[in-house]
């Protein structure tokens, strides 16, 4: 009788710092596994306390109570298959991430992660310890299984030397954040992996929103050769069991389930209405409101708020002025009747005008200008956030990342927010992102089938509506031309050398650099959004508020 072994892989969705919830998650796990006669069930990297925890895992008492909970966690799930589970511990005074076994009601293994990844979102260097490298464990009659964390498999030294000391099989639990593009890096980082090791790999990642972070899953098997044995969907909880045999070349993973992968586009809208939906469950709010203006920005955000939350839950506010269009009323109008959501119209003309007296004798004898027109954006902030405290709804704010970068937003405006699900992808996406959702529809979606966007909205020049007759391209370049050089400068660290010779106008991208340099004090007060690509606003590009440089290049 052919040997075999069944592995449970739980691509679940924790929650920073709700450690008995997430044991909760885990008990549903091991129970899904011994059910299925698993006999290991694996969990990814730090599941019990959630992932990234950031500073919150340097507080003793926090990583006592996660501890005294992997300890329960062991006891309940003594009479069955091998609990594998992220958690923190202090050894000696050093903070490590560890990866746990948990066997027969007892903590039977412990691996310790060596490299530490410090780039972009990750600043594991600062919070933990480099352990050593660890061996694998065996379970019973079992296959040798080498843990090695996340990075420790980006990298050959780890799995190595996991496997060099005996490992058959290499289980990865993960917790790695999507952005545009990283799936397949990731797939062909473990092929190298398997290639190099010639043993089988089992990749396990979380999924779920962490505050501007999204977990994809799409956890996946690969036999020798690196050939794909099985694939989870992305974006998506859920269990797969696979079951490994053992063979005269060792131990094979059996052919199951490969889920197929959305494309770029359909990846990052989904990103942006997951993010959305767990922050608010995470945070405790149940509905949003946004100002609807009649352009693209805030009608796919009210799209998107309610393919995440469903119509009954989200509120659209239409605060006109007198440069308000009429085209701009009808389509905000029409916008919120295509979603089904709450439309409420507030003028602010009352309010606008109360300012303008309470000023007039300090403005006297000065002419109008961006004052002005900044006034009526934050006299909108005020109503909206009025209506957010009256009726605790959260405010979602509305600017996408060619604005933010620019600062083609007013502070304390339309900036006001608890979170903006637009924040990391460019105008001239936005406008592909409208399209897309107009021709998709997906049972994740809680929104209707159909056009949800007006085509008016998508076709019409983009405005704030601040002055008379206004349209962005007074203030800004062509959106498609700002968005070219925005993606050089701020993607790819660029040069203005480099722009130039991409065949963008000197003086227009050195206006640009001058943009991003004197905005970065807004974005440091921005809402949190979704990070889409590897270079988002917050964590992945981190630049001082005061500085005086600038690149003289390319003259």
């Amino acid at each position: 009788m052919t040997k075999s072994f069944r592995i449970t892989m739980a691509q679940l969705n924790p929650t920073v710092g709700d450690i008995v919830g997430n044991a909760a998650l885990a008990r549903a796990a091991w129970a899904e596994g011994k059910s299925a006669d698993a006999d290991l069930v694996a969990l990814p990297e730090m599941f019990l306390v959630g992932y990234q925890t950031q500073d919150l895992v340097m507080r003793p008492a926090f990583v006592a109570d996660a501890q005294d909970a992997l300890v329960k966690l062991a006891e309940d799930c003594a009479d069955g298959p091998a609990l594998t589970i992220g958690c923190p511990v202090i050894e000696e005074g050093r903070l490590y991430n560890a990866y746990y076994t948990l066997r027969g009601g007892k903590i039977a293994a412990r691996m310790r992660k060596h490299f530490l990844p410090n780039f972009n979102v990750f600043d594991e260097v600062r919070l933990f310890k480099s352990a050593d490298i660890a061996g694998p464990f065996t379970l019973g009659d079992g296959p040798r299984i080498g843990c090695p964390i996340c990075e420790d498999a980006w990298y050959p030294d780890v799995c190595e030397a996991m496997v060099e000391s005996g490992a058959e099989i290499l289980v990865v639990p993960n917790g790695s954040p999507y952005f545009r593009g990283k799936f397949p890096i990731r797939m062909n980082t473990m092929v190298g992996r398997v290639v190099e090791n010639q043993v089988p790999l089992v990749y396990l990642n979380l999924v779920g929103g962490q505050d501007d972070q999204m977990f994809d899953g799409g956890s996946f098997v690969l036999n020798r050769g690196g050939k794909l044995a099985l694939q989870m969907p992305v974006f998506e909880s859920g269990y797969a069991h696979v079951d490994f045999d053992l063979t005269d070349k060792g131990w094979v993973a059996r052919e199951g389930d490969k889920a197929t992968l959305p494309d770029d586009l359909a990846q990052d809208y989904r990103v942006m209405v997951e993010a959305l939906r767990d922050y608010m469950r995470k945070t405790g709010f149940g509905k949003v409101l946004l100002g609807l203006s009649g352009g693209i920005d805030s009608a796919i955000v009210a799209a998107i708020a309610v393919d995440a939350l469903g119509a009954e839950n989200v509120r659209c506010v239409m605060l006109p002025s007198e440069y308000t269009s009429q085209g701009s009323l009808d389509d905000a109008a029409a916008a919120a009747t295509a979603l089904g959501c709450k439309y409420d119209t507030i003028s602010i003309a009352g309010p606008r005008a109360a300012v303008t007296e309470a000023l007039a004798p300090m403005f006297e004898g000065l002419e109008a200008d961006l004052t002005e027109e900044n006034i009526q954006s934050r006299i909108r902030g005020l109503l909206l956030m009025a209506r957010s405290n009256k009726f605790g709804e959260m405010l979602l704010t509305t600017g996408n990342k060619s604005e933010v970068a620019v600062g083609y937003a007013t502070i304390y405006g339309d900036m006001a927010g608890g979170y903006n699900p637009i924040k990391d992808m460019y105008k001239t996406r936005v406008f592909a992102a409208a399209r897309w959702r107009n021709a998709n529809h997906a049972p994740w979606m809680k929104g209707s089938a159909g056009e949800v966007i007006p085509v008016a909205i998508i076709d019409k020049p983009p405005s704030a509506e601040l002055r008379p007759d206004q349209k962005d391209e007074d203030s800004l370049p062509p959106y498609d031309v700002l968005d070219g050089i925005l993606e050089m400068l701020v993607d790819q660290d660029a040069s203005v050398a480099d722009c130039v010779a991409a065949g963008y106008d000197r003086t227009t991208v050195k206006r640009v650099e001058h943009l991003i340099y004197i905005s970065e004090y807004k974005r440091f007060q921005s809402a949190p959004g979704p990070r889409l690509s590897n270079r988002a606003f917050w964590l992945d590009r981190r630049y001082p508020i005061v500085n005086r440089w600038r690149d003289n290049s390319g003259g």
